[in-house]
């Protein structure tokens, strides 16, 4: 894994996209919030935010660079985050950028890559996680992505080692890939994190499933209590009484 923001098309198995329901998003919510405490009092959070940059992925990219800011503003309060953008796209191309502690940091970052054709690299990515972990706690890891042309044993392997690690995997899943699901949803059972899907293009929800996942890693279940700013906060609060 090369550090370095400056991180042949696949033939993906699709289906017509099916509407996210508010209930897919309240359950993933629901499952973060079982989580205990993610860090120690007094310390950051790290976390990893991993997005697929091959060539199909440049809305969601364009999407993720405006949201990810949310994920800084949600944690300012509560002992603040460090995030690592890692990135794959091309044949064999997977980066990993510096920690950064503020969104205008990794904005630049994000700005300067662009999307580019080839096959996923999710395997280089959870490798990768578990690798940084091993130096310095990682708190969780997000994985954002619509695709897996990977064997899935493999990945299964990688994600057990980070459950046993303690770094929980939060898979996004944009739209929906017969393939992609079930692999995404073994990714999240074993590392112990959630997997949910968003509709393509809603970038209200994903901004949800960030804020979630960022208040968790940087503060853990205290964190998400204190998210009383949007009804998913309150629906959230009331699962946990």
């Amino acid at each position: 894994m090369s550090k370095d923001p400056t991180p042949a098309p696949a033939n993906r198995r699709t289906e017509p996209a099916k509407s996210s329901s508010r209930s897919d998003i309240d359950a993933f919510l629901g499952k973060v919030s079982a989580l205990g405490s993610a860090v120690t009092a007094g310390q950051r959070g790290r976390l990893i935010f991993a997005l697929d940059a091959t060539m199909s992925r440049q809305p969601l990219w364009d999407t993720a660079c405006k949201l990810q800011a949310d994920m800084f503003r949600e944690t300012a309060a509560i002992g603040g985050l460090d995030v690592q953008l890692v990135y794959f796209r091309g044949l064999a191309e997977c980066r990993a950028s510096r920690w950064v502690s503020d969104a205008g940091q990794l904005a630049t970052l994000m700005e300067k890559i662009d999307c580019r054709g080839g096959h996923t690299q999710i395997g280089k990515v959870l490798a990768h996680t578990r690798r940084e972990s091993e130096q310095r706690k990682v708190q969780a890891l997000v994985l954002v992505g619509d695709a897996m042309e990977e064997p899935i044993d493999d990945l299964c392997a990688a994600a057990g080692a980070l459950g046993l690690l303690g770094v929980p995997a939060f898979v996004f899943q944009e739209g929906y890939d017969a393939v992609a699901e079930p692999a995404f949803r073994e990714i999240a059972r074993l590392s112990k994190g959630a997997y949910s899907r968003f509709d393509p293009g809603a970038a209200s929800q994903l901004a949800e499933l960030l804020r979630a996942v960022a208040a968790y890693a940087a503060g853990g279940m205290k964190a998400l209590a204190n998210l009383k700013a949007n009804a998913t906060a309150v629906r959230l609060l009331e699962q946990l009484r």
